[in-house]
């Protein structure tokens, strides 16, 4: 594989490096996608982003994801947002379509810069999170030190959301970790530590599957007012409040979630194809 240009961008610090494979076929591996991640001799970031051409004609890109870790990931809201401003950028439209493993996410321009998408239907059936075994995926016996009484909610990938009186007490780094790897999840998930702060704003912390500990996640952001709503603790629209800043989230009639919230590059450039081998 040659020298390859790329886009560093990211959503309140949820970061991408972004690769364009549109009209150059661009096969990424495991391998090479940890190398290009790898925050001391890669260019670093939480999700490497390849855009491709569509397989479904209602859509204007393809994008495909790539954990830090290598694995491929089925959804990401804040590179959905990305991809997206990108797409307006090129055309010049207000709305774009981004088609991912999971299906079409519709995105438009929102006021003030930002950019909002849907993220499609939440699943909350246990086959659907995936769960190892039948279970109320409301109140869900998994329980990682502090953390207990989960609830599951699939956002086109899988998460668990703990309600706690004070993320910034929780040892996500210790017990993240061992939630994603419950025996419960066989696809693995991503952990969300949740404090609700009122009927319509919650403060979020998020151990993405595959990952880590990140800034930001706007499927866990949508995970975690659907959980909260479920529960009674907040209405269907709200403030979710991540360490690196804010998305609006909102829980529509027909099951669908929208996530409204920032974008931004932070620089280009080519990646050495010694990054690459």
């Amino acid at each position: 594989m040659s020298a390859l240009p790329f886009r560093k961008m990211h959503g309140l610090g949820n970061d991408f490096v972004v690769l364009d494979a549109r009209t150059r076929p661009l096969a990424v591996s495991a391998d090479q996608a940890r190398a290009i991640a790898d925050r001391h001799t890669g260019v670093g970031c939480d999700q490497l982003i390849v855009v491709e051409p569509p397989r479904d004609h209602l859509a204007d890109a393809f994008m495909r994801i790539r954990n830090a870790d290598g694995g491929e990931a089925e959804a990401c809201g804040n590179a959905a947002r990305c991809i997206a401003a990108l797409i307006m950028a090129e055309t010049g439209a207000g709305h774009a379509v981004i088609e991912t493993v999971s299906g079409l996410l519709d995105a438009e321009a929102a006021a003030g810069g930002l950019v909002a998408v849907d993220m499609g239907r939440v699943r909350l059936d246990w086959r659907d999170i995936p769960l190892a075994e039948p279970a109320d995926t409301l109140h869900l016996d998994v329980v990682a030190g502090p953390l207990a009484d989960a609830v599951a909610v699939n956002v086109g990938n899988p998460h668990a959301v703990f309600f706690v009186e004070d993320v910034e007490k929780v040892p996500l780094a210790t017990f993240g970790p061992m939630v994603e790897h419950h025996e419960m999840f066989p696809e693995f998930t991503n952990v969300g530590v949740a404090q609700v702060e009122g009927p319509d704003r919650i403060r979020l912390r998020v151990w993405e599957r595959g990952v880590g500990i990140t800034r930001a996640c706007g499927s866990g952001a949508c995970a975690a007012l659907v959980a909260a709503n479920r529960r009674g603790l907040t209405g269907r629209a709200a403030e979710v409040v991540l360490d690196g800043g804010s998305l609006r989230i909102e829980w529509l009639i027909d099951d669908h979630v929208v996530m409204t919230g920032p974008v931004a590059e932070s620089f280009s450039g080519t990646l050495d194809a010694s990054v690459l081998a």
